[in-house]
């Protein structure tokens, strides 16, 4: 099948050209995402962290770290403040993972106000300007394409300049793992691992970007880069395992221990933290939820291999939200949010070369020709 020219991609979307059996599962695909995503005006009001009873949503997390930095200005020692203040707020302090890893209050703790706000801005400045380069040299194709690139961009990435959230961990590790695929090309790999690995010495959820990387690599045939990401997944795992000692030395049998991460409250509650981590905060909810859908399906779109990369990332996030997820873990979205949004610059070319194959007429006639 001849390709249309692309509406406003440089290059037609990655279904062009596929057969009508295809292209009519991925559009099942595309509308079975939006219906899921309609689930999230029905999830229960969304709650504080456990032990944040006395706290709106949130602001008893945010008071927590910012406790844990003052501690260590103070000259205390990271877990035994950490435990302290789990304690008196009566949050779990079981299993480890209760605790985050040390990694962001201790360089924090080290750098003075100002320069820990300028250097949240410049991580999520950093992401904005090297994906509005990449997808104006790789993905869009003109002006008005390049402009709602970039409010989709600013849309994600929205919430990472607000300095107020400085003690948050995923708004640190989110932007990083945006920087990071927005580095890495074919061959160009090594500073994308670096900074993946300093977003899940942040937050261990970066785990899930990480495995991510390291499958697509070895799938590839790219062995080497593979084998650096896994030597990142290695040594996170040596730091999380110091880190579960440490854990271990300051916490008790008695101390309370979380309700467990089997949320099971599906595709919904990965939209509803997105609505709440990006500008479509600002949008009806009965909007944004199918924008949500739409934006993860349209990265897929994307003829580039970075374009899988994204929507892998994002879609293992969406699994795990939906999976593990707690109406108190919401901000757990945080994580996917700063390039959600731009996968819906990819949707007018990946649903129009989606139509013209699945309604494709065309026959093939077989002529015989008796001599």
């Amino acid at each position: 099948m001849r390709h249309k020219p692309p509406l406003w991609l440089r290059a037609p979307s990655r279904f062009a050209g596929l057969g009508k059996t295809q292209a009519r599962l991925l559009l099942a695909l595309a509308l079975l995402l939006v219906l899921l995503s309609f689930q999230a005006l029905f999830l229960p009001p969304l709650i504080a962290s456990e032990g944040a009873s006395n706290a709106a949503a949130g602001d008893g997390d945010l008071l927590l770290y910012e406790s844990i930095v003052s501690g260590l200005h103070a000259g205390g020692d990271y877990y035994s403040v950490a435990a302290d203040l789990l304690r008196a707020g009566n949050y779990p302090l079981r299993p480890f993972v209760t605790f985050r890893l040390p990694t962001l209050a201790v360089v924090q703790a080290s750098l003075p106000p100002f320069l820990v706000a300028s250097l949240m801005i410049a991580i999520a400045a950093a992401a904005g300007v090297v994906w509005l380069n990449r997808l104006r040299a790789d993905a869009l194709g003109s002006a008005p394409a390049l402009l709602v690139g970039a409010v989709m961009l600013a849309g994600g990435l929205i919430a990472f300049v607000q300095t107020g959230l400085w003690a948050f961990h995923e708004f640190w590790a989110a932007p990083l793992i945006a920087l990071s695929l927005g580095l890495r090309r074919p061959g160009r790999w090594e500073s994308a691992a670096a900074i993946g690995l300093m977003a899940v010495l942040i937050r261990e959820t970066a785990l899930v970007y990480l495995v991510v990387m390291a499958v697509f690599a070895w799938t590839e045939g790219e062995r080497r880069e593979a084998l650096g990401w896994g030597a990142a997944i290695g040594l996170f795992g040596v730091a999380l395992t110091f880190h579960a000692i440490a854990v271990a030395g300051i916490t008790t049998p008695f101390d309370p221990a979380s309700g467990g991460w089997s949320g099971l409250h599906g595709f919904g509650l990965f939209v509803r933290s997105i609505t709440l981590a990006t500008a479509l905060l600002a949008v009806p909810l009965w909007i944004a939820a199918p924008l949500v859908a739409l934006a993860l399906f349209g990265w897929l779109g994307w003829r580039d291999p970075l374009g899988l990369r994204v929507a892998a990332t994002l879609a293992g996030y969406a699994v795990v939200i939906a999976t593990f997820g707690r109406l108190d873990t919401f901000y757990w979205g945080v994580m996917a949010a700063p390039l959600l949004l731009v996968g819906l610059v990819f949707v007018p070319d990946s649903l129009r070369d989606l139509g013209v194959a699945a309604l494709d007429r065309r026959r093939v006639r077989v002529q015989r020709i008796v001599r």
